[in-house]
Formats: structure tokens, C-alpha cells, sequence
């Protein structure tokens, strides 16, 4: 091996000496016999050329010869890589003890060894560099980018300074210009706000004397019109309450139709399985029929043979019972017996040699019977799984067609569902169009009668709020109550007081956002109660029991439900009395102050404050009882209804995803279903019958078996027979005299009788008594199993012949509802279609109402709208003269230079105005002399006087005032200015410039070597994985022919299959016949084979032109050493040279050649070759497989 080692250029470390001059014989013990050593191979191409390698020791270096050339080692290599030999992966070369080394490997080792075949190695540093270098430029590139930002953020502090700078100068400067133009664009504004006040003023009054002239006539017109609609409502309300009454027949009708019909087809499918259950039973009590049978003949078979065997045993016993022998005659029995046992010894013997083997072979011959039995049991029992996967088969097909009958049925019911749930959503979208319009109309009605201008925006807000916040918004107290009597009207009016116009809402923070909402809008402030802020005390229920008092919470009813707890907050334990007097002495008369208030809204409050009733109390109490505003509401709540029943439909969305649900839940069960039908039909049956199969043939091989065994008992029986005749010849010639003696034919007769035939008799009854017990017990059990079975045959067929006769009347109950529910549904379209036409002609009517009431609405909104617009346009010129008095003297105390045409800044009082100072002769005579002060508008731009909308005009004074004050902050906070800005901002420019160079460089490096990097990294991965997968699939095979059983299992995997030569690869093997363990845990021969496998596999990759394989057989058995063998001489047939190193017999006899090497000594010492060519002697151990491999074809 060292020499072999020496020529295939191993380095000299690897070849157990510290210098190569040691190589030379004799060096180690200090007589070297020569300078210079060498080894030479010669390799023969297919083609008969030859190449030959040599290495010479030179002094303490090598020489390199290839073809007699000295060339480098580079190129010897080269060479040696030519013709398959790969140096570093010592692809040709297994050492002494690196067999089991090679399985346990660590798996980094592991992964050098597939890189050195794969030559993946090669690429590695490259790997390395370009990896590092890659890493290297995507940090520089990162480097510069950070670099390039915070230049950036630079750049960009210098540039803002800079504009700061600049922007300090103009604000002084344009602060004092901006604050004269506020001042002149707010006079100029308002005085013509006031004019314009005046003139319409004048008109408003003029207009509201003509239109209440004709709101009285159409007041009359409008109620008889109204008299027709009521007594069309009522017919239209008797209508409707008998088809109501029709409709909940028909509820209650067509539930019971379905019922039946289901009922009906529950009863069908029962009556279908019963009479598939009776068909099972039928057949299962034949075949119980039959086995009864069997067992009968059995008995009687029995029975017949027991009756012989007795009559057989009573004549035996009845001549043993003449023989009777003395004392000295069973003395003389016994001599004879030794005389006669020492002359038939050898043939005693013979005959026990032949029993023993008569008795093996009976023990094989019953083993084998126990096979068959057993062969024949799985047979049966492989016929039953073939049998029930029948029966599965049909199973799976009833139920994918029921699956598929459900599945129709839901579909056809989801699209019902689908169509009824858009009808709803129609229907919804124009009900809550009408609902919005009735809400609109309720609000103008009630706009209309008691509300002004101002008290319309509060109603436009409130809508505002309720899109805003749909589910949190409710409305507003008066529209969610009422009382529950007319009388009280008052009482609850005075008790609600502010509550009355307060608004709703679910919470806290939704109060929190419709305030936000006010405050953006400009609007009036709101009251509003948060059903979860509010704090309310608890009613007390002894105030109930007060005579002549009801509690206020008692006289107030909401269908809203958590409005409760608003009208208990806002009523407390207030009580309502009939009159004043009743209210005062139950107020202030009893132990308690109680809070109480009159019928006529006369407050007594327990501090002692009494508040009486008001026109204005009257006037709000009127929304109670408005007709209009009533009937509107009962339209409103018919409406909010339908709207709940049409939510009721669309909550059907839920059923509806159910039912896709079930659906889809169907759709995979049917899949399931028709996949494990298919794997049945194709897979299980298949390796049943291919079982089936493989057990008659292994059927046949027992059989044969038996019938060699029992050819062969029968002839060794023959065999004992004939020594038992010779053995009894030699007793017949000791005993004759003594059998003649005592009367017997032979002494057997004597032995047989009074020794072993009684013994035997016994034994044969209780035999006999066993089996007819046993099939008794079995026959019994059948004939009880079997009446069993016919019993619930009887009562099966009872059952389906009354589910039959059930069907019957469940079909005809069926048909009579279902006329029933015909009937009921032509009566109700007749209803309909008359309903229809009344309808026709109550909307006829509505609209003559309708369009009476909106002119008389009209009429009404256009009079009161006129008045108070009257009152808010007096109002409001009053703030406007206010306002300009503010800002004069607003001019006056900030010493602004206003240009005036007539008058002066000092004729302006210094008294300041509010809007709730009252209405005096001093107010009067300063508004006098402020109108003949002239302002001077020429400095204001021609734009700002020609804005006339209110919202332009408040939006640009709310811009002025803005830049005023932004300009005054900024003038506060701003230091003094950098006045090196600009050159700061230069040096940043340019620093920017060079960092941006910077960062395109690095980019563009980082790009280059990632593209180098994958370049090489993809050609090593190529390289690794050809080698890796090659080895993966070859090692299996490999391992499988070297354990010589398909049930071993090598596999190789990798710790990381993305780039598996940075980590470690995974190697393990499972042993016939054994679990899975660890490498670690198996034996030295495993080991062996595993590492062998592995070597064979990875070999056959890249193969070398022969191995050279030093003692592997070590840790090896005779067994694995016959298995190792012969998968190494198949090998050298088929593909490559074998020289294998071996000290074992088992191992190299069966090679093809010996090659022995022995020390001879002459005047020096040297080695001798052996050579031995066993091809001419034959090898027994094939011989024999290849015999028993043709007897088992035969």
C-alpha cells in the first residue's frame, strides 16, 4: 500500500515516515541499501496501449517519470486524473482501518470528500474571495449612502437658514402694513353689511302682511280633503287584517306540507336501507345453513369412527385378559429381555437414529401443515378484505350519489335564498328613501308651526350628526317620547324643560365628537345625554304609593328601550298631580320635600321654588299632540317596521353563508368520497389480488414441500419397519420357548397388551370425546345464531312491510295539504288584487292631501319664515353697528393710522359695547356720532372690496388674522438671523456632490462582484450536486446488493440543501431487519458495509480504473464477509480491477488470482512473489446457489 500510495503521488506525511529517504529499505534502522528507490505502474488502455508512471527517490526529494519522461508533479497529476485516479479524494485507495472511520465521518468531513470527487474544492477560495469582497462592496455602498443622507440633512439645515434670514427682514416690515389692511377690510365689510341690512329690512316687513291674507283659505280646503283620506284607511286596515289572517294560515299550512314531504322521504330511505339489510341477513343465514350442515357430517364421521375404534379396543383388551404370569416366570421374562436387548443393541440404534429423524421430519412436516394452514387462513382472510372493500366500493358509490342529490338540493335552495335577499335589499334601499323623506317632512312640519330660522339649522345639524354617527346618534328627546295621555302634555313639557330639544347618543365619546363637530360648523351649542355617562338615581318606589300622584317616568312610554334611562335622568323622582293645590300640599305638606308639578305646568321644586305655567309652556306643548306631525310618525313607525322585517331577510346573509358553507362542505366530502373510491378500485384492490396471488403461489411451494416430507416419512417408515422386523426376529428366537410356555404367540403380544394398549385406548377416547364436545358446543352456537338471524329476518320484513303501508299514508296526508296550501294561496292573490285596487285609490287620495298639505305648509314655513327673518335681519344690524363701534376704538387704542374722510378717531367713545348691553339713549346717541365718521378705502385692494359672500369674506379676515399672528410668532421665536448662511449652504452643495459620486462607485462595485460571486457560486453548486445526487441514488442500490436483502436502506441528506458544501452532509443506514439507529449505534461489520456502500457509490461517480483495498474485511463476520465478497467479485466481472489485501480465507478464496508476498534472504533481503490462478478450481458455494436457484425455478 505504501508503494501503490508512493506512485500515485501521496504526499510523504501521509506514508508514516518523517523524510522520504526512509522509503528506502533498510533506512529506518540506519542501512539504507541503496541511494535511490522507485516505484513503477503500468496501466494498459482498452486500446492495448500502455502508459507507465514512475516515482524515484532522489536525496531527500522525488522525481516524477511519466512514459520514462520526468515531468512535474502538476502535470503527473494531470495524468494521473486522465486515466480516473483523483489524488487529494484517494478515489482508488481504501488504508487499513479507514473503512469504519469513512462511516463515522463527521458530516463537514463528509462534504470535503464529495467536493475533492466533485471537484467542487477547486471553486472554493474563489467562493471565499468573491463572497468576502461582495460583503465588502454592499457595506461600502451602505457606508456611502448613510454618508450621502447626513450631507443631504446638511444641505438642507444651511438652505433653511438661509430662507430664514432673508424671511426675518420682511416680516417686521409687512407685520405693521397687514394689520392697517385687517382693520380697513373688516369697516369696509361691515358697513356694507349694514346697509345691505337696512334695505332688506324694509322688504321683509312689506312681505310677510301679504302672505298671511292667504293661509286661512287654504286651511279649509285642506281639511275636508283629509276627511276622505281617514275613511279610505280605515277600509284599506279592514282589508289588510283579513289578508293578515290568510297569510298566518298559510304559515301554519305550508310548514306541515314540508313536514310530510320530508317525513315521506325519510320513510323511503328507510324502507330502502331495511330491504338492503334484509338482503345482507338473507345471505348470512345461508351461509349459516351451510356451516350447520358441515358440522353435522363432521359428528357424524366422528361418531362412525369412535364406534370402531371401541369395538376394535374391546377385542384387544378381551385377549390381554387371558395372559396372566408367575414370580418366577417374570424373573425369567426379565433374563430373557437383557439377552435379548444385548444382542439387538446395534439394531436398537439404527432404529433410534431413524425415529429421531422419522421425528424431525414429522415436526417439519406439521410445522409445514401449520404454514399452510396459516397460508390458507390469509388467503381467506385476503379474500374477505377484497370482499369488503366490495362492499365499501358500494357504499361510496350510494353515498356520492346522495351527496350529489344534497348537493342539487342546496344549491337550488341558495339560489332562492340569494334572489330573495337582493328583492330585500331593493325593497330596503326604497324604504329608507321614503323613510328619509317622511323624517325631512317631520321636521319641516314641525319647522313650520313652532320653529324659526334658527331652530332649522339645529334640525339640519341633528341630520348632519345622525349620517355622521348612524348608530350613535338617536334623535332628538321629543321625537324618541311621548306621554301617554293628552292631559299630561303640559306637566312633562315643564318637567323636561332643556331636556326637551337634547339629543341622544350611545356614548360619552360620541357626544365628545358631535361638540367637535359644532364647534367646526359654527353652530348653536347642543345638549346631549350619553346613555353611558349619564347619572341616575335610583326611583323610588314608595312615591308610588302616594294617592293622587303618578310618577312622571309612569305618564312618559318610549319604544325605544334605552331611552328609559334618559327619562328617568331627566324626570327623576318627580310626580304629576291633578291640580295646583294636590301639588303644593304633597310637595312641601309631608315629611319630605318631594318635587311635584300640576297638570297646568306649575313646578313645585323641593328647594321651594315654585315655576308656573306659560303661554310659551302651551305653545312648546303643542308638538305633542299635532295631528299631522302623529299621522306622520304612524307612517314613520309602519316604515321602521317593514325596515326590521327586511333586516330580518337580510340577516339572512348568515343562512345564507351557511348554506355555502354546507355546500362546500358537501362538494368535499363528495370529493373524499370519489378519491378514496378511486384509491380502492386502484390501489387496494390491486395489492390485494397481487397478495392473493403471491399466497397461492407460496401455497403451491408448502404443498410441494409437504408431498417431498411425506414421501420422505414414508420411506424411512419402511425402513423402520424392516429393523423392527429384524429386531423382533431375534426376540421371537430368545422368547420362543417362553411364549410357548405361556400360551402367546410372541411376547409383543404380551408388552403390547399389558404395557401400551390401555394407555393408548384412553388417550384415543379422550381424543374422540374432545372433538365431539367441540363440535357440539359449535354446532349448538351455529343453530342459536342461526334462529337468532331468522327471528330478525321475520321482523325485518314486518317493519318493511308497515314502512310501506306508512309510506302510503304519508304520500296521501301530502296531497291533501298540498291542495290545501293551494287553496289558501289562490284566496290570498284574490285578496291582493283587491287590496291593490283600494290602494290605487288611497294613494289617489294621499296625493291630493299631499299636495293640499305642502301648500298649506308652504303658505305657512313662507309667513313665520318671513317674520323671523324680519326679527333676525333687525338683530343682526344691531351686531353689525356694535361691531363697528369695537372696531373704531379697537383703531383708536392701538394707534393705527387710519385715513378718514370726515370726523375723528378722538369722537369715538371709549366705552366698550357687548351684545347684551342694554338698548339706552346713551347706546343710541354713540351709534349717531359714529356714523359721521367717513373712512378713507382707496389704500384697500380693489379684490378685497368686491368679495361678497360671507364664507370668502370670514375666510380671508380668518387668513389675515392668521398671517398676522403667524408672523408676530415667528417674529417672537426667531433669533437673530445666521448671516454666514450662504456661504455655509456652498460648502454643503459641494459635499454633496462628492458623496453622491461616492455612492454610485460603490453601487456599482457591489453589483459587479454579486454577479462574480453568483457566477461562481452556481458552478460550484452544479458541480457539488451532479456528484451529491449521483451518490444519493447510487448508495441505496449499492447497500441493498451488499446486505443482499430490499428491506436495507442507505441514505445521504443534506444540513443544508441550498448550498450543501458550506455544511455538513448526513449519512445513515438501516440494517435488514432492524430499526432505525444512529451510526454511532451500530456494529463494527455494519459499519463496515455502510462505509463500503458509501465508497462504491461515491466510486461509481467519478470510477477509477481499479480499487486497491486494504483488509476491509476486518470488522467483518463470516456473513457479511460472504455478502462483502461476492458484491466485490460481481463488481470486478462487470466493471473494475479488484486487489484486495486480505489475512482472511473466507475472503480471498473466492478472488479470482492470489498474489502472496514472502521475505527470502540471500546476500540481501528481499521480497517474493506468489502467484496463484484459482479461475481453474471451481467454486462449490456458487455451484450449489446456482443448483438451488434452478431447483426453485423447476
Amino acid at each position: 500500500m505504501d508503494a501503490a500510495s508512493f506512485v500515485m503521488c501521496e504526499k510523504i506525511s501521509n506514508l508514516r515516515v518523517k523524510s522520504i529517504r526512509e522509503l528506502i529499505h533498510g533506512a529506518h534502522v540506519g542501512k539504507p541499501v541503496s541511494s535511490t528507490a522507485s516505484v513503477k505502474m503500468v496501466y494498459c488502455e482498452e486500446n492495448g496501449e500502455e502508459k507507465t508512471f514512475s516515482r524515484v527517490i532522489r536525496g531527500n526529494c522525488s522525481e516524477f517519470l511519466f512514459n520514462n519522461k520526468s515531468i512535474s508533479r502538476s502535470a503527473y497529476i494531470s495524468e494521473l486524473e486522465k486515466i480516473g485516479i483523483l489524488v487529494k479524494a484517494r478515489n482508488c485507495l481504501i488504508f487499513q482501518g479507514t473503512v469504519e472511520s469513512i462511516a463515522m465521518k463527521k458530516p463537514r468531513e463528509r462534504t470535503q470528500l464529495f467536493e475533492q470527487i466533485s471537484n467542487s474544492w477547486e471553486y472554493a477560495e474563489d467562493y471565499e474571495q468573491k463572497k468576502k469582497k461582495m460583503q465588502q462592496a454592499e457595506e461600502d455602498a451602505q457606508f456611502n449612502y448613510n454618508k450621502k443622507k447626513s450631507i443631504a440633512a446638511e444641505r438642507k439645515q444651511a438652505k433653511i437658514e438661509k430662507e430664514e434670514a432673508e424671511h426675518y427682514q420682511t416680516l417686521i416690515k409687512e407685520l405693521d402694513e397687514e394689520k392697517i389692511e385687517l382693520q380697513l377690510f373688516r369697516l369696509y365689510h361691515n358697513e356694507k353689511n349694514i346697509y345691505v341690512l337696512k334695505k332688506s329690512l324694509d322688504e321683509k316687513n312689506m312681505e310677510a302682511s301679504l302672505k298671511k291674507q292667504s293661509l286661512s283659505t287654504a286651511e279649509d280646503a285642506f281639511r275636508a280633503k283629509k276627511k276622505r283620506l281617514g275613511v279610505l284607511n280605515r277600509d284599506q286596515q279592514h282589508m289588510e287584517r283579513e289578508l293578515k289572517t290568510l297569510e298566518a294560515l298559510l304559515v301554519q299550512q305550508r310548514p306541515l306540507y314540508i313536514k310530510a314531504k320530508e317525513n315521506t322521504s325519510y320513510q323511503i330511505k328507510k324502507v330502502e336501507m331495511s330491504k338492503k339489510l334484509l338482503r345482507d341477513k338473507e345471505k348470512s343465514c345461508d351461509k349459516e345453513k351451510q356451516n350447520i350442515k358441515e358440522l353435522e357430517t363432521e359428528l357424524n364421521d366422528i361418531e362412525k369412527t369412535w364406534r370402531a375404534f371401541e369395538k376394535k379396543a374391546e377385542e384387544v383388551l378381551q385377549r390381554a385378559a387371558d395372559i396372566e404370569l408367575g414370580e418366577s416366570q417374570v424373573e425369567r421374562y426379565k433374563e430373557l429381555k437383557e439377552i435379548a436387548r444385548k444382542k439387538v443393541a446395534t439394531l436398537n440404534q439404527q432404529l433410534e437414529k431413524l425415529r429421531w429423524e422419522q421425528k424431525a421430519d414429522e415436526e417439519r412436516l406439521k410445522l409445514n401443515w401449520r404454514k399452510k394452514k396459516e397460508v390458507e387462513e390469509n388467503i381467506k382472510q385476503t379474500v374477505e378484505q377484497v370482499e369488503e372493500h366490495k362492499r365499501r366500493i358500494e357504499k361510496l358509490e350510494e353515498y356520492a350519489k346522495i351527496c350529489t342529490e344534497s348537493l342539487a338540493e342546496k344549491k337550488q335552495k341558495e339560489e332562492l335564498l340569494t334572489k330573495e335577499i337582493e328583492n330585500a335589499t331593493v325593497r330596503m334601499a326604497e324604504v329608507n328613501e321614503e323613510l328619509n323623506k317622511i323624517v325631512g317632512e317631520l321636521q319641516n312640519a314641525r319647522m313650520d308651526y313652532h320653529e324659526g330660522r334658527r331652530q332649522q339649522m339645529r334640525a339640519e345639524i341633528l341630520e348632519s350628526l345622525k349620517r355622521l354617527y348612524p348608530d350613535s346618534v338617536f334623535g332628538r328627546l321629543l321625537d324618541l317620547c311621548h306621554p301617554i295621555h293628552k292631559k299630561y302634555q303640559l306637566a312633562v313639557t315643564k318637567v323636561f324643560s332643556k331636556y326637551m330639544t337634547a339629543i341622544v347618543v350611545a356614548t360619552e365619546k360620541t357626544a365628545k365628537d358631535c361638540i367637535r363637530f359644532l364647534k367646526q360648523e359654527r353652530a348653536e351649542p347642543e345638549t346631549f345625554l350619553a346613555l353611558d355617562y349619564l347619572d341616575v338615581k335610583p326611583i323610588n318606589e314608595k312615591l308610588r304609593e302616594i294617592k293622587g300622584a303618578k310618577m312622571m317616568v309612569d305618564v312618559v312610554q318610549t319604544p325605544f328601550a334605552p331611552l328609559k334611562k334618559v327619562i328617568q335622568f331627566v324626570s327623576g323622582n318627580g310626580l304629576v298631580c291633578e291640580t295646583v293645590k294636590e301639588a303644593k300640599q304633597i310637595a312641601f305638606d309631608g315629611p319630605v320635600r318631594l318635587k311635584t308639578v300640576a297638570l297646568d305646568g306649575t313646578l313645585f321644586l323641593k328647594s321651594g321654588v315654585i315655576s308656573g305655567g306659560s303661554s310659551d309652556l302651551r305653545f312648546k306643548a303643542r308638538c305633542w299632540d299635532d295631528k299631522e306631525i302623529n299621522t306622520m310618525k304612524e307612517r314613520r313607525d309602519s316604515l321602521i317596521n317593514e325596515l326590521k322585517d327586511l333586516m330580518k331577510i337580510k340577516r339572512k346573509e348568515a343562512d345564507l353563508k351557511q348554506l355555502y358553507a354546507q355546500c362546500h362542505g358537501t362538494q368535499t366530502r363528495l370529493k373524499y368520497s370519489q378519491s378514496e373510491l378511486e384509491l380502492i378500485k386502484k390501489k387496494h384492490l390491486a395489492n390485494l389480488y397481487t397478495e392473493k396471488s403471491k399466497l397461492e403461489s407460496e401455497l403451491v411451494n408448502i404443498e410441494s414441500q409437504l408431498d417431498m416430507l411425506k414421501e420422505g416419512v414414508a420411506q424411512r417408515k419402511e425402513k423402520i419397519e424392516e429393523f423392527q422386523k429384524k429386531i423382533n426376529e431375534v426376540e421371537d428366537s430368545v422368547f420362543r420357548e417362553f411364549c410357548e410356555e405361556i400360551g402367546i404367540e410372541n411376547i409383543r403380544v404380551y408388552e403390547q397388551e399389558h404395557v401400551r394398549q390401555q394407555e393408548e385406548i384412553d388417550k384415543k377416547r379422550l381424543e374422540f370425546e374432545n372433538q365431539k364436545t367441540r363440535l357440539n358446543i359449535q354446532l349448538e352456537y351455529n343453530r342459536d345464531h342461526l334462529q337468532k338471524s331468522t327471528d330478525a329476518i321475520s321482523k325485518l320484513r314486518e317493519t318493511v312491510h308497515k314502512d310501506e303501508a306508512e309510506i302510503t299514508r304519508l304520500q296521501k296526508d301530502e296531497e291533501k295539504l298540498l291542495k290545501k296550501v293551494n287553496e289558501i294561496m289562490e284566496e290570498r292573490q284574490q285578496f291582493k288584487d283587491r287590496l291593490s285596487a283600494h290602494k290605487s285609490e288611497v294613494i289617489k287620495a294621499q296625493n291630493e292631501v299631499e299636495e293640499f298639505r305642502k301648500t298649506l305648509l308652504t303658505l305657512n314655513r313662507e309667513a313665520t319664515k318671513l317674520q323671523k327673518e324680519a326679527a333676525t335681519i333687525e338683530t343682526a344690524l344691531e351686531e353689525k353697528r356694535l361691531r363697528r363701534h369695537n372696531m373704531l376704538l379697537e383703531c383708536k387704542v392701538q394707534d393705527l393710522k387710519i385715513k378718514l374722510l370726515s370726523g375723528l378717531l378722538d369722537d369715538i367713545s371709549e366705552v366698550e359695547l357687548r351684545p347684551e348691553t342694554e338698548d339706552t339713549q346713551t347706546t343710541s346717541s354713540i351709534y349717531e356720532r359714529e356714523e359721521a365718521i367717513q373712512i378713507d378705502y382707496s389704500s384697500l385692494a380693489e379684490d378685497l372690496k368686491d368679495l361678497d359672500s360671507d364664507k370668502d369674506i370670514q375666510d380671508h379676515l380668518n387668513q389675515m388674522q392668521q398671517e398676522i399672528k403667524s408672523k408676530e410668532s415667528t417674529l417672537m421665536k426667531t433669533a437673530a438671523p445666521n448671516l454666514r448662511a450662504v456661504e455655509k449652504l456652498q460648502i454643503a452643495r459641494g459635499k454633496f456632490q462628492e458623496s453622491i459620486d461616492a455612492f454610485e462607485t460603490s453601487r456599482k462595485e457591489a453589483r459587479t462582484c454579486k454577479q462574480e460571486f453568483e457566477q461562481v457560486k452556481k458552478r460550484r453548486y452544479e458541480l457539488f450536486s451532479r456528484c451529491f445526487e449521483h451518490a444519493s441514488v447510487a448508495i441505496d442500490q449499492i447497500y441493498k446488493k451488499l446486505c443482499r436483502n430490499s428491506s436495507a436502506q442507505a441514505f445521504l441528506s443534506p444540513e443544508n440543501p441550498e448550498e450543501p458544501y458550506l455544511e455538513g452532509i448526513g449519512f445513515n443506514c438501516v440494517a435488514p431487519g432492524k430499526r432505525f439507529m444512529p451510526m454511532d449505534c451500530l456494529s463494527g461489520g455494519e459499519k463496515s458495509v455502510a462505509a463500503l456502500a458509501l465508497v462504491f457509490a461515491i466510486h461509481s461517480f467519478r470510477p477509477a480504473p481499479f480499487f486497491i483495498l486494504d483488509e476491509i474485511d476486518a470488522a467483518l463476520d463470516n456473513t457479511n464477509i460472504d455478502k462483502v465478497s461476492s458484491f466485490i467479485r460481481e463488481q470486478a466481472h462487470e466493471q473494475l480491477q479488484m486487489i484486495v489485501i486480505s489475512l482472511k480465507e473466507e475472503f480471498y478464496s473466492k478472488a479470482d488470482a492470489l498474489i502472496g508476498v514472502c521475505p527470502e534472504h540471500d546476500d540481501i533481503m528481499f521480497s517474493r512473489v506468489l502467484t496463484l490462478d484459482l479461475t481453474e478450481y471451481p467454486d462449490t458455494d456458487d455451484q450449489e446457489r446456482t443448483e438451488t436457484h434452478k431447483r426453485s425455478s423447476e
